[in-house]
């Protein structure tokens, strides 16, 4: 089996949360030589060097400085979160002398997705140590399994005409013991304390499934996983920063968002200033001045990677069936009239002629007029940022399930064009090196 597919399958069992994922984000950055940097500290950079900076356990954004000034910007912009259900602050529920924890849903989820299914819970939790300050912790506790069962098709004879419908807030509680007791309590401080020796402050943790990823088909031609929207383009994006050689003018610059998937309005989310703030660090080191500034951001080119609707046989009358995407073609060129998606015919032309000048599949996608899609970080970017911008992915079938599926050959598409993405420097404005 192909190297980087298999290791792509190690990074997604790696990355259960978006905090698992931004840590592995970095390890492999440092890895790779990439120097940790810290917001709150003065930064001093090298040319020729690579740096990254993590923003509260979640958002990273990894570049290298160019062996000679400055020209040009190619940034890659993906997500690290994922749809799913998280625990609320008072968690703990004791109904007929079970263990449940309450849950509320981050995203769009497909719900039904989550229900029987054996499930841990992984995340984030803030530790007060012994000198009086508050760190955090990652934890993810596959050892106490639990599950959110159904309700049998006896007791709600509609299921089998409507389906199942699901209430928010009471049917997607997981039960975690049907033990519970004053000596044996399972609360989730409980849960937690036998992980974690610190005084717990609070928690950020969600439901996870503990089925792995893993090959499917025939041919092992697929991959079916949790969270592939939107580590598929994480992954990508994360190689071709490492691996790319670009140009010694070409400034090329990775950004790993939180956020997406409940509109990234906040301080980890697309609509921040993150970028923009490491932009111009990066410009006070190389003594571009405003007026310079604003002339590398109009040189500058960003690609927002996401997965795409792929073609579903089973469901063929919701795609529209000129403009749909298919598993194995290749990476996804995303449109929308309604600026969904940022791409625009000036700025899908620098990648359409990149794909066709190295030989690769690359398919165009919109959705049916009357079903409209989601959107993706790209449109926020080119507002917030000013970056020329536009929107790809791959196909994947079940996208916001808690399995998902993918094709491997896309896969290895995306990470080789975004990183001759780096290396070419195209542009916007038709410069390429």
């Amino acid at each position: 089996m192909n190297t980087l597919l298999t290791d792509f399958i190690r990074f997604l069992d790696r990355s259960p949360t978006v905090w698992h994922a931004a840590r592995e984000v970095g390890n492999r950055l440092a890895q790779a030589d990439f120097t940790p940097l810290f917001e709150e500290d003065r930064w001093v950079l090298e040319r020729g060097k690579g740096y990254f900076v993590v923003r509260d356990d979640a958002a990273v954004c990894a570049f290298r400085i160019p062996k000679e000034p400055v020209k040009r910007t190619q940034i890659l912009a993906s997500h690290l979160d994922s749809p799913g259900l998280k625990l609320k602050p008072h968690a703990d529920l004791h109904p007929s002398r079970l263990s449940q924890f309450a849950t509320e849903v981050y995203g769009s989820p497909l719900l039904h997705t989550w229900l029987d299914r054996d499930l841990a819970l992984a995340g984030r939790v803030i530790v007060r140590t012994a000198n009086g300050e508050t760190e955090s912790r990652l934890v993810f506790l596959d050892d106490y399994p639990m599950i959110i069962p159904s309700l049998a098709p006896h007791l709600d004879r509609s299921i089998a005409e409507k389906g199942l419908i699901l209430n928010k807030q009471d049917h997607l509680n997981p039960i975690c013991s049907i033990a519970h007791s004053k000596n044996h309590p399972a609360t989730v401080q409980a849960l937690l304390g036998k992980h974690i020796a610190e005084p717990i402050v609070a928690f950020d943790l969600f439901l996870v499934p503990l089925q792995k990823a893993s090959f499917v088909g025939a041919q092992s031609e697929m991959i079916a996983s949790a969270r592939l929207d939107n580590l598929t383009s994480a992954y990508a994006s994360l190689y071709a920063i490492i691996e790319a050689q670009p140009s010694a003018q070409t400034l090329p610059l990775a950004i790993f968002w939180d956020h997406e998937e409940i509109g990234s309005k906040s301080y980890l989310g697309a609509e921040s200033f993150f970028v923009n703030q490491v932009l111009e660090r990066i410009c006070t080191h190389e003594k571009i001045d405003r007026e310079d500034y604003y002339r590398l951001k109009s040189r500058s080119y960003c690609v927002s990677s996401d997965l795409a609707h792929g073609f579903n046989p089973n469901y063929a009358d919701r795609y529209d069936p000129q403009n749909s995407a298919h598993l194995g073609d290749g990476v996804v060129l995303k449109t929308s009239a309604m600026q969904r998606y940022a791409t625009s015919g000036s700025t899908a032309a620098p990648l359409i002629r990149l794909c066709q000048e190295k030989k690769l599949p690359l398919q165009k996608f919109t959705f049916r007029s009357d079903i409209p899609s989601g959107s993706t970080v790209g449109s926020i970017m080119a507002a917030v940022a000013g970056f020329p911008s536009v929107d790809i992915g791959i196909a994947g079938w079940a996208m916001h399930s808690i399995r998902e599926t993918i094709a491997t050959h896309d896969q290895t598409a995306l990470c080789e064009l975004l990183k001759l993405v780096l290396e070419t420097g195209i542009s916007f404005h038709g410069e390429s090196t």
